[in-house]
């Protein structure tokens, strides 16, 4: 379905009053209020094409009926995303999950809904139908040349299908790893892993960029071959110019100081860029800002600070995409909910005032740095999240507008009660 204009204006106009009154009273509070409006309009969001249907674990998998059936379908969901937000223009696919059968037509469909194509994704930790060899033991990493080789192609077929739609960019995240000690020669698959991104590397257009994801553990849990950012900053570093390194927010190790791993890798000019989600206990792929909020305030004071200090533009200098998922919410409301707490840390970042800071830094005045970031992450940022939607042309209350509309329900009319997307 697509949501009509109308639907968004006459929603906004019997919110208008008390919006008007909650921003008004922030407004006189923020300074430069124009530049944090503009910045909080220019950022977006992508969405990944494997997050529009339910979730699930190992043990069940709970549909909540209406799912994408097809890439179209899940095209015209983030595009109503984007309607309600202004915030979400572009979608990422997972390859071979959503291939892009007509380009072209897959082309003029995402322009209808104003969305653009972010990285493409490839999967080597599945088996797919008709595959000539498995990955039960990995694949770029792999001990047999020839699994090596059906991994390296996948790849370069991806990066294909990304050049017809217009992306510019392969996310590469390789469950590869061992289970048992004694199973792995370390060295070895680090070393092979590095031969096979190599050749993928080889393979990129010149204007490309290599994205490569680290994860701590899971599915392997005695060792994965890139476990953390270290690791995936080597082989960035080794590849060249064109690879570096994709925070996964959920894929570090309990109470990693993932701001810090941030503020590094930005001073170096390898940060690629964030799948934001949230967890308690491991990658639990969560709402955003579900669980810890004040940490992802800190990441985005980290970027600010950083981005801002290497002359970047925050809206498209970096990569910006949701991965996340569950199985007791309806996908396209914990979508909604994502994007507002990463514009609610994003503004709460912009609020921080860095040269007060800095002073307090410089005189190791500790008491005063934490008050300073402490006021802006107690502000009440919605108001101003919220007048940038407005002035995007976005509903004041995405989620309250999509619920009023029962969006879900013409969804399972459109689609049927037992539809299931294709993903995990």
């Amino acid at each position: 379905m697509k949501l009509d204009q109308h639907h968004i204006d006459s929603f906004n106009s019997d919110s208008h009053k008390d919006h008007d009154r909650a921003f008004l009273h922030l407004a006189d509070k923020v300074p430069d209020i124009q530049y944090v409006l503009q910045q909080l309009q220019e950022f977006q969001v992508a969405i990944p094409s494997w997050a529009l249907g339910t979730g699930g674990t190992r043990f069940g998998r709970f549909s909540g009926g209406g799912e994408p059936r097809n890439l179209e379908e899940k095209i015209g969901d983030v595009g109503l995303l984007h309607a309600l937000n202004r915030s979400s223009g572009s979608i990422s696919l997972h390859i071979p999950w959503d291939i892009p059968e007509n380009a072209p037509a897959i082309k003029a469909l995402a322009a209808q809904h104003d969305l653009r194509f972010d990285a493409v994704n490839s999967n080597t930790f599945q088996d797919q139908p008709g595959q000539a060899h498995s990955y039960k033991f990995g694949s770029l990493h792999h001990t047999d040349k020839a699994v090596r080789k059906q991994a390296i192609e996948h790849n370069i077929e991806v990066v294909k299908y990304g050049i017809e739609l217009g992306s510019d960019v392969l996310s590469l995240w390789l469950s590869d790893g061992s289970n048992f000690p004694g199973q792995l020669n370390f060295r070895q698959a680090f070393q092979r892993t590095l031969e096979s991104l190599q050749e993928i590397y080889a393979a990129l257009p010149d204007d490309w960029k290599l994205y490569i994801e680290y994860k701590c553990s899971e599915p392997n849990f005695y060792s994965t071959t890139i476990a953390d950012w270290g690791q995936s900053l080597m082989l960035a570093n080794k590849l060249g110019s064109k690879a570096l390194t994709l925070v996964d927010l959920g894929h570090h190790l309990p109470n990693a100081n993932i701001e810090q791993i941030v503020a590094l890798l930005l001073m170096e000019g390898k940060l690629a860029g964030f799948h934001f989600n949230d967890s308690k206990y491991g990658d639990d792929d969560l709402t955003v800002g579900s669980i810890n909020p004040y940490q992802l305030f800190l990441i985005f004071n980290e970027l600010v600070e950083g981005m801002d200090a290497r002359g970047m533009r925050h809206a498209t200098d970096l990569g910006w995409m949701i991965d996340a998922s569950h199985n007791v919410k309806d996908p396209l409301e914990d979508l909604l909910q994502s994007v507002e707490a990463i514009m609610i840390a994003y503004a709460q970042a912009l609020l921080v005032d860095a040269k007060a800071l800095e002073a307090a830094r410089q005189s190791n005045d500790v008491v005063t740095a934490q008050e300073i970031l402490q006021e802006a992450y107690r502000t009440d940022v919605r108001p101003l999240v919220a007048q940038a939607r407005l002035l995007s042309g976005a509903a004041i209350q995405p989620v309250k507008l999509y619920r009023s509309l029962k969006v879900r329900d013409q969804l399972i009319r459109e689609r049927g009660a037992k539809t299931v997307a294709t993903g995990l």
